[in-house]
């Protein structure tokens, strides 16, 4: 609503707020807020950069449980859903080798197969006897 009324500076506030059934004070409130954020605002802007830190200096390995549990350590209160959402929102996520394929072993199928250095002979000897 705001960047409405600042691109069409030609329209005036009041009726145009009438018009679309909003109260005036919503919108001074909504013009307030982009000027001078909330506490909960400032605060998360701040873990977001504290999140960012602890990310990077693991490399970018750390989710949020592990940057949850850094945060602790360093006496920061805040609850694990808020580390999940700040995450979301700022582009972080974790690397879980599981879901990115670098844990389990692929087989090449160009790959020359290992030397057989035991010389044994895993085939079973089968006796078939004539059916009844």
């Amino acid at each position: 609503m705001t960047a409405l009324l600042d691109e069409h500076e030609n329209l005036e506030v009041e009726p145009t707020l009438r018009e679309l059934h909003i109260p005036s004070s919503t919108y001074y409130r909504w013009r307030r807020a982009k000027r001078q954020p909330c506490e909960r605002r400032r605060r998360d802007t701040e873990l977001t950069r504290q999140i960012q830190q602890i990310h990077a200096d693991s490399g970018g390995i750390y989710g949020s449980p592990r940057v949850h549990a850094v945060l602790k350590r360093q006496d920061v209160h805040v609850g694990r859903k808020r580390v999940e959402r700040l995450m979301r929102e700022a582009g972080l996520a974790g690397i879980s080798p599981r879901r990115h394929g670098k844990g389990f072993t692929r087989h090449d199928p160009d790959a020359d197969p290992a030397p057989d250095l035991v010389q044994r002979n895993f085939t079973a000897e089968c006796e078939t006897e004539p059916l009844s």
